[in-house]
């Protein structure tokens, strides 16, 4: 390949008109039947119905005789376990989470609004321990998060008022 020319531009000794590829006509065609011999006496019969009989002729009939195909198999019916949403349901605190998430403490807020959907979640799916801890989880991480931003606005205030009060005087 010559360094000079692209890695697209066609080989040196390629002719467009030339194309030796591709056959110009399909391969002749083939009677495979006039070929194929079935063997002698037909095929082993692996339907488990009697032979001579067509498919689906002892519909509805008990068949008397004995299975060629092997062991039957049992199976068993699938087993489906779901779960009711409860009853009474614990409080997942959403509110309280979106609030304090977005009035008080930022990153608590989103941890508890995110044990508040678990806990939603739970509910709806029955399972009553963690529900409970999910809820707790959540009202703890609200009360936290919502002391802190009271504390944090209250020294806010503080500082302004003072910062203004000293400014004047």
């Amino acid at each position: 390949m010559d360094p000079s020319k692209p890695a697209t531009a066609p080989y040196a000794d390629w002719n467009p008109g030339e194309k030796s590829v591709m056959d110009p006509q399909p391969p002749r065609y083939q009677d495979y039947n006039a070929t194929y011999n079935p063997p002698p006496g037909g095929y082993p019969n692996w339907s488990g119905f009697p032979q001579g009989q067509p498919y689906g002729a002892l519909y509805g009939q008990p068949y008397q005789g004995s299975y060629q195909c092997g062991p039957a198999v049992t199976v068993q019916p699938a087993v489906y376990v779901t779960s009711n949403p409860q009853s009474e349901p614990l409080p997942d605190y959403l509110g309280y989470s979106i609030f304090t998430m977005l009035c008080c403490c930022f990153p608590l807020g989103v941890a508890a609004l995110i044990y508040s959907i678990k806990t939603q979640d739970a509910n709806r799916a029955g399972h009553r321990a963690e529900a409970e801890k999910f809820s707790a989880l959540a009202h703890n991480l609200n009360y936290i998060g919502l002391r802190i931003g009271v504390v944090v606005i209250g020294f806010s205030i503080f500082l302004t008022m003072y910062f203004t009060l000293s400014v004047r005087s």
